[in-house]
Order: C-alpha cells, then structure tokens, then sequence
C-alpha cells in the first residue's frame, strides 16, 4: 500500500488533470444513470401489463420525440465526458511516467561505480521501460478508473434498493464470492507480475549482452548457444506471462457468470412481479438497464485487480533503485575546488570492493604538481583501483585522498572531476559525430579547440582527410574507428578539459608502436605542467615517469625513478628483464625528443601545444 501512496503522491503533483478527471467521471455517471430512467417512463407510455397480458398505450407522439431527443442528448453529453475523463487519465499516467522515469535516470547518473557494479544493465533498462509503464497504467486504470468503478457500484446499489429491495437481495446473491474471489486473486496477481517483471529484466540482460559482444559470440561460432540461451529465458518468460494472464483470464470469466446468473434469477423473479402487478414493466426495464450498468464495474474489477498488483510489484523495483543510498555522497555544502595545483596524496589509503577481498592495504603516495607517477603491477594488484579512488568513482575503506592538502570527501564531486581527467581503459563513445564525442566534456568547446585537443591527440590529420571532417558520425561504441583512432579521440576528449591532473589508465594498451609513438609524442608537452598518473606497459612511458611504484597483492612494493628501481634489483628489475627489456628494440627508432620549456606558438594554450614536427 505504501508504493501505491507514494505513486498517488506524484500524481497529485498534477492535481488539476486528476481533479477534472474525477468530475468529469462522476459527471458521466450522473448522466448514464439518466439513460434508464428516460427509457423506463417511454416504455412505461407505451406498455401495460393487465392480468399478465401487454396491452399498447396510447401516447402523443411530440413525447416520445422529446424523450427520444432527451436520450440522444444524454448519450452525447456521456460520450463528452467518456472524452474528457479519458484524455485528463492518459494524459496524467504520461506525466506521471515522465517524472518517474526522469527521476529513475537521474538517480542513475548520481549512483557510484559501487553500485553499478552489482546490477545488471538488462534488469535497469526493463525498469525503466516496463516497470514505469505498469505505473503508467495503474495511474491510468487504478488511481481513476478504481475509484469510477466504486462510485458507480454505490450508486446503482441504491437506486437498485430504492426501486426494489426484494430484487436488490437477490442480485447480491453473488457479492460475497465475487469479493472473496477477488481478494485471493490480488494477492497472487501481485506475485505473478513481480516474477514477470524479473523474467523480463533477465532477458533484456541477455539481448544486451548479446548485442555488445555480438563480435566475440560470431568469432567463437556460439550462434546457437546464444539462441539456446536466450530461447531458455524467453520461454520462462513466456510461461510467467501465459501464468498471470491465464489468471486474469479466468477470474474475468467467473465475474461474467456471477453477473449473467444474477441477472437470470433478476428476470425470473421480475417477471413474475411484472406479471403480479407489483411492478410495471418499465420498472422492470429500468431495474434490468441498472443491473446491466454493474457489469462496468464488474468486468473492470478484473483489470483493476491487474493494475493494481502491476503496480505494486513494478513500484517496489522501481522505488528500490529511487531509494537506494550512492556509497559515494557529496557533503552538505561542500567545498567547490578551484583550478588545483595539483599535489595529489594518498594516505595510508586501504579499499575493499564490496565483499571482495582487499583491493588496496595501506598505500601511501606522493605526487608532486607536474609530476609523472607510472604505476606498473600485475593484473589485480590494485592499478585501476588506485586512478578509479582519485576521482571518488569509489570512496576509500581507510585512510584519505587530497589534492592540494583538501579531503576530496569535502570536495564538490564537480568541481573535484573538473580538476581530474580520465582517459579510461575501456573507450566508450557516443553515436555522434567525432566533434561532439571530443567536446562531450565541455559543451561549449569552439570548433578551433576541438581542433587543437585533436592535434595534441596526432587524430587531427587523420579527421580531416575523412569526407565529413570533424563532423563524420561515429558509429555505435565507435565501430568506426580502429582501436588506436578511439584512444586517441578518448585522449582529446580528456585534454580538451584541460585538467591539472590527468589519468591515463592503459591508454595506449591496444595501440601498435608506431601508434603509441604518435600518442606519446604528442602528450610530452600536455603531461609537463599536470600532474599524470599513468598505468604503463611500455618501457618509452616508464623511463619517462619522475616516479614508478610497482604493486604487489595491493600494497606498494617499491617505488622510486627507472635508475633506482633498476639499481635495486628487486621485482621491477623482474617485471623490466621479463617484459619492458624485449621492448627497447622495438622502440629504438621511436625514442622521444627532450622535453623542452618553450612556449607553444601564437596564443595556444601551451597545455594543447603539439611537436608540429610530426604528423599522423
């Protein structure tokens, strides 16, 4: 009950379509409990039963005509007020499901990584499709139509009384088992719909899954398992499904025959009243076009039931992500952090991955502005950990992150991502063009600066020998662009934000040598005045870094420069023999020129200054 308030609640953020619904439904009852009575007086005008034979009435025509005018024009008015209730209802579940699902985003894009982690994609897509259309429709059929279906059996159960009492007795002969029915077939309504909606969830996973690795399921030829699977889950779905429609199916059914075997004891017994006297037959008529008016509320109730139990299910999944807490919080009127220097620290910082075992024990860091900090490591020893901590992806189990002496805890978390760029492992652009994907952090990025992050990225002659230039559409997750085009558009992306410090998780980890040359050529005078952390396998970007730690079961095992690591003969000297060492030759012929303090030339920014001495 407490979902269906708190979906009320919202409804009645728009209370004047709710409002003029109810009057327009209470409106459209008054003029439809109209129609029997002007079609009893006209039978009554016509007909009258003598000693159990019908004998015709005389009657002025101009009456019947007016009656007949009267009944068009209450069948008119009905039909208005059908309209109006029906276009306040649609329109109201529709701004309804446009607040929920707006605020479903929303609470999407401020949940951490933490949370992501342990939800599935395919489960979060069917709440925010299916979930929010079992609220749209409660809104629509439950919050109005619930409550035109009990004003509507009250009333008729009055007039029914007033007309007579005897034959009123007689049609609620079937009330208690319609109730009773009902009751039982809410409840595992609601359990149904709840297994529905997580059968979809788990299907939607699989398609989405699917679709992103449709190049590993062809490479490996496992068409037929992903068939198999999906069918496997498509089935389960289709069972809950046929389930819970069955249900209603058959609980529809039983409301019809109560009805239909109430009105035949109605018949019988009126007819005999008829025949008695005791009533005329337009009474009978009226009584009879009343009875048939329940079986509104009757057949609806089946629907409601449905509704109403949709709702509760979807609702709870639904509120279940509105409800929950990010593990990362920004503070009560938090500190907003200026253009950093950039000294970044890590103290004594320790982190679990919820229930994992520890990611990190006990590292501490020191990275001075301006400094380049490689971070090498066997896979798991904590390297993407360390770069996902800095920008709050992810808040620390022990010990504490700041940047310039400030808690990043007390940071604003936009003003702490304006200071920190990130240029990820895994590269995901949108479906746009390569302008938009570059400017994606900085909307109001001219074509001139878009251009220049491009040039520092060595992409810019690349773009601007395709047809389209910088406005060539980027396929979906860049399908477009080789491996190496998408590092280095996710590159540009990052500079164009001109962050103090910068991250480069593996970014040139799928990249040939000649690409990485390109890469790293161009990024020596955009890492000279940030501070860079940089999680390297290449020996070119370990020789250039002012300080390397090497991670070891999350904790640091040494760190120090190229030279003293070396010196000291310990596991980067291993890591250096067994895997950077086989590099040197291959990289002989791409050695880096000297990192120089020259201003860039003309008015660029000296962060976006490029070699102009080679090209792409």
């Amino acid at each position: 009950m407490q979902i269906l308030i708190r979906i009320t609640k919202i409804a009645w953020q728009f209370r004047a379509r709710l409002i003029l619904a109810y009057l327009s439904f209470l409106a459209a009852v008054g003029v439809s409990l109209l129609i029997p009575q002007l079609f009893g007086e006209a039978i009554d005008m016509l007909v009258v039963v003598e000693n159990g034979k019908v004998v015709a009435k005389a009657v002025d025509t101009s009456t019947l005509t007016y009656i007949a005018l009267a009944l068009l024009g209450a069948s008119l008015l009905r039909g208005f007020l059908d309209f109006a209730r029906t276009y306040c209802t649609d329109s109201l579940s529709q701004k309804v499901s446009y607040v929920i699902r707006n605020r479903f985003y929303n609470k999407l894009q401020h949940l951490s990584f933490a949370y992501h982690d342990k939800e599935h994609t395919g489960d979060l897509m069917s709440k925010a499709t299916a979930d929010v259309e079992a609220v749209r429709r409660f809104v629509n059929m439950g919050l109005v139509r619930a409550l035109e279906v009990v004003v509507r059996l009250i009333a008729l159960m009055v007039i029914l009384n007033l007309m007579n009492w005897e034959l009123t007795l007689i049609s609620l002969v079937f009330v208690p088992f319609i109730v009773i029915r009902s009751s039982m077939v809410m409840g595992r309504l609601r359990r149904m719909w709840l297994q529905v909606q997580e059968r979809m969830g788990e299907a939607v996973t699989i398609l989405q899954e699917n679709l992103v690795g449709i190049h590993v399921v062809k490479a490996f030829a496992s068409e037929e398992y992903e068939k198999a699977k999906f069918a496997r889950k498509a089935q389960e779905l289709r069972e809950e499904y046929y389930r819970s429609e069955r249900l209603q199916g058959t609980n529809s059914a039983w409301m019809t025959l109560y009805f239909t075997a109430g009105l035949g004891l109605i018949l019988w017994y009126g007819g005999w009243e008829v025949v008695r006297g005791d009533m005329t037959a337009g009474e009978l008529t009226k009584f009879i076009l009343y009875l048939n008016q329940l079986t509104f509320p009757i057949r609806m109730s089946s629907f409601i039931i449905n509704a109403f139990s949709r709702a509760i299910s979807s609702g709870g999944r639904l509120f279940e992500v509105l409800d929950a807490e990010s593990p990362v919080l920004e503070k009560p009127n938090p500190t907003v952090l200026g253009r950093a220097q950039g000294q970044v620290d890590f103290n004594d910082v320790s982190f679990a991955y919820e229930g994992r075992m520890p990611a990190l024990q006990h590292v501490s860091i020191s990275a001075k502005p301006s400094q380049i900090t490689a971070i090498l490591g066997a896979p798991g020893s904590g390297k993407s950990t360390i770069v996902n901590l800095l920008p709050r992806f992810y808040d620390v189990t022990e010990g504490s992150v700041t940047i310039d002496g400030h808690d990043i805890r007390d940071l604003s978390l936009e003003s702490l991502r304006r200071n920190v760029g990130i240029v990820q492992q895994d590269v995901f652009l949108f479906s746009a063009s390569i302008h938009d994907n570059i400017a994606y952090g900085k909307k109001d990025a001219s074509r001139e600066d878009v251009i220049r992050a491009a040039t520092v990225a060595q992409l810019h002659d690349h773009i601007d020998s395709l047809p389209d230039g910088y406005d060539t559409w980027v396929g979906e997750r860049g399908s477009t662009l080789s491996g190496g085009q998408r590092q280095r558009l996710s590159i540009a992306r990052s500079i164009l934000t001109d962050p103090p410090v910068l991250i480069l998780d593996d970014s040139t980890s799928s990249v040939d040598v000649q690409t990485e040359r390109m890469i790293h050529q161009a990024m020596v005078n955009v890492m000279k005045n940030r501070t860079t952390f940089v999680i390297a396998h290449r020996l070119s970007t370990v020789r250039e870094a002012d300080l390397i730690i090497v991670l070891k079961d999350g904790g640091v095992a040494e760190q120090g420069s190229h030279e003293e690591l070396l010196a000291a003969r310990g596991i980067y000297r291993e890591i250096y023999d067994m895997q950077l060492q086989p590099q040197e030759e291959l990289l002989l012929d791409a050695s880096l020129p000297p990192v120089t303090n020259k201003p860039a030339p003309g008015n660029m920014n000296p962060r976006l200054a490029t070699d102009s001495g080679d090209d792409d």
